[in-house]
């Protein structure tokens, strides 16, 4: 696609362009290398975005890269997960957009991140929830710190394919790193699938709240397979 005289390609059954409160946003896909830990955030946003982003952009980066800079990428080999974790891993429906924590080995990091009490108070009202044809009630229990986590599927890129990926920590204040070394412009690192977007944590909030980047990147257009394209850039279409 071809935009004010610059060409994006697009990742793969990705749409580069979505309408929302009447206006048009181009997406463009920013393909990096495998990112760990490694690598620094800020210089690998500023590596990759800087060639692409002018004034007037937004940079969406995805959460799990940042939690890969962060070292909170887990080898399943290192994690022994309990018995608790086990048999709840058993009654998380799989999907066909990530394993979520629909094994032991995720399931034992959730109790780890969120706490034992909590897990198991998610696990009962989820239960119970479902009773009545209710769905998503365990995540809104446990909490972002259990949603964000990541287990390997099929479509995930090595090394990762051995890992659980945890959430990003303190995403709003990296947020605004990142920001301030891309010279000001506004950053938000997301948890997006292709059922939908959670904005984790934003440079400008005020100026760009949550609710635009649930509504603008709602389709996922970074794409959840092989593209290696974990940092975007929103910009008004003409």
């Amino acid at each position: 696609m071809e935009e004010n005289g610059e060409i994006f390609k697009s990742n793969p059954d990705k749409k580069l362009v979505i309408e929302y409160n009447g206006e048009r946003y181009l997406r463009i896909p920013v393909k990096t290398h495998i990112i760990t830990d490694a690598d620094k955030i800020t210089d690998v946003v500023h590596k990759y975005a800087s060639p692409i982003a002018k004034e007037g952009d937004v940079i969406f980066i995805s959460e799990k890269i940042v939690a890969c800079t962060q070292k909170r990428a887990i080898k399943l080999t290192d994690i022994k997960p309990r018995k608790l974790a086990t048999f709840l891993s058993r009654y998380v429906v799989k999907t066909n957009y990530g394993i979520g924590l629909a094994m032991p080995e995720t399931m034992e990091m959730a109790i780890r991140e969120c706490g034992t009490v909590r897990i198991l108070f998610a696990a009962a009202v989820s239960a119970v929830t479902k009773l009545f044809g209710l769905k998503g009630w365990f995540y809104r229990v446990a909490g972002e710190r259990a949603r964000a986590i990541d287990g390997p599927c099929e479509f995930t890129i090595p090394p990762y394919n051995e890992y659980v990926v945890l959430g990003p920590l303190k995403p709003a204040k990296v947020a605004k790193e990142i920001s301030e070394r891309m010279g000001g412009i506004p950053v938000c690192i997301v948890d997006a699938n292709d059922i939908g977007c959670n904005a984790l944590g934003c440079s400008h909030p005020k100026q760009y709240p949550k609710e635009f980047f649930t509504n603008v990147l709602r389709d996922n257009p970074l794409g959840q397979d092989n593209e290696q394209t974990p940092i975007g850039i929103i910009r008004k279409a003409k």
